[in-house]
This record gives structure tokens, C-alpha cells and sequence, in this order.
């Protein structure tokens, strides 16, 4: 399997034929389910929530994103949905899983392969904390990016790190699972020292934890320029 799988010349790639492989999938899950893969419904974004990403980024005109996180394509194919409604020239979403075809049987690739994705999407077989360097390196810019992969905080800082040099100034980052403290520390350090703000109302309708009432998800605009911090006045963050 090449890192990068890409296919182009899909005849039919209408927003309303991603719609409903969506809708197929968030009401009778995927079309199969490997085993040891993980729980559709816990890894999955529910459907509500995919709907105000999808709103979230057509607002914002998106058309570029990179996504870290594949697994059963369900915020995918919000992604691929909001590229095709804002109208893009040339839609390119970027989608990061080194355990597309280990855990999940490449269920999220052949899913987003029916919506007549393939000649939007690409999928890259190898780490994010890696693979984002190199984007990085090579000056590819993104409008915005959503993060679902490792919760790891050393990961997710990672990603983070390169995301804000991938994502243009005044683009947005999307997290999913906000809940593990993993994550939301990972973000207040970017929010506390290189001006990432929350997008103010978005996706406030989301699902929320179970203890706490924290949101699931969150969207966060990074500044422009770019800040340069003096590390003499380091704070604390979490």
C-alpha cells in the first residue's frame, strides 16, 4: 500500500450523494465492521455533530482541509460535503490514518470511494506527527484542518504544533474529543501563548460529556500573523 492513495475522475460528486452515504451510515453504521476494530458508535461523530462541522467550514468557505483521523469516515464525509457546497475550484482534503487498513479494513476509504469523494480526498497511510512535518516543510497550505487522531498529549501537541503552520492565518482547527483533559491541555497552550481563539457560537449545539457538561468538539481561529512569543514569559496553560 503506497503512503498516498488518490484516485481522480469520479463523474458524480455532488454534495447531495455525500449526503446521503452520511445519512446511510450514521443510521445503519458502516457496512461492515472488522474485528478488534473499534466501537463504531464511540469512535463515530454522531451525525449532528457532522452537520455543524459541514456548516462550520462552508461558512468559512473552506477548500482545503486536512483531516488527522479517518476511522468510519463519518466527519470525512462532512469534510468532503462542506468542499463540494462552498464551490471550490479545486477541493483537495488531505486525510491522515496509519490505521485505516490495520484496524478498520479500509471501511472509511471505501465509504468516502461511494460518496465520488476519491478525486477530492487523498489518503496518507503514515503518522500525523510525521507526515505533518513534512507538509509543513514543503509550504502546503491549508484553509482549515479537523483533529480526531491520537489523544495522546505529546501527539496532539505535536499536530497542533504543525497545524499552525499549515493552516493559514485566519483559518480554523476543529478538535474532536475536547472532553480528554489529553486534548484540552494540549490546545490552552496555543490558546495561552500563540492566540488560537474559540470561534465564537460554533458548534455551541454539539454533544457534550457525560460529567461536566464539556463540549466534544471545538473550533479554534488562529491569529494573522503569526505571533513569535518571547520564552522569558513562559505561563502556565492547564
Amino acid at each position: 500500500m503506497n503512503s498516498i492513495a488518490r484516485a481522480d475522475g469520479a463523474t458524480d460528486r455532488g454534495p447531495e450523494r455525500v449526503a446521503a452515504v452520511r445519512r446511510r451510515l450514521s443510521r445503519h453504521g458502516p457496512p461492515r465492521r472488522p474485528d478488534g476494530a473499534p466501537d463504531f458508535a464511540t469512535v463515530t461523530l454522531p451525525e449532528p455533530d457532522c452537520d455543524q462541522v459541514r456548516d462550520l467550514l462552508v461558512a468559512e468557505g473552506v477548500g482545503t482541509v486536512v483531516e488527522i483521523g479517518l476511522a468510519y469516515a463519518g466527519s470525512a464525509l462532512a469534510i468532503g460535503e462542506a468542499l463540494l457546497r462552498t464551490g471550490a475550484r479545486d477541493p483537495r482534503h488531505v486525510v491522515i490514518d496509519p490505521f485505516q487498513y490495520t484496524a478498520y479494513d479500509g471501511v472509511g476509504w471505501e465509504l468516502l470511494c461511494a460518496a465520488g469523494l476519491d478525486g477530492v480526498a487523498e489518503l496518507v497511510t503514515e503518522p500525523s506527527q510525521r507526515f505533518l512535518a513534512r507538509l509543513a516543510g514543503a509550504g502546503f497550505v491549508a484553509d482549515a484542518a479537523f483533529v480526531d487522531g491520537s489523544h495522546h498529549f505529546h501527539n496532539v501537541f505535536v499536530d497542533l504544533h504543525f497545524l499552525g503552520e499549515i493552516v493559514r492565518p485566519g483559518g480554523v482547527v476543529l478538535l474532536d474529543d475536547l472532553w480528554w483533559p489529553s486534548v484540552s491541555a494540549a490546545v490552552a497552550y496555543f490558546e495561552t501563548h500563540l492566540g488560537w481563539r474559540p470561534v465564537p457560537g460554533a458548534l455551541a449545539d454539539g454533544t457534550t460529556g457525560p460529567a461536566g457538561g464539556r463540549p466534544r468538539t471545538g473550533a479554534y481561529r488562529l491569529p494573522g500573523p503569526r505571533p513569535a512569543p518571547d520564552f522569558r514569559e513562559f505561563r502556565p496553560f492547564c
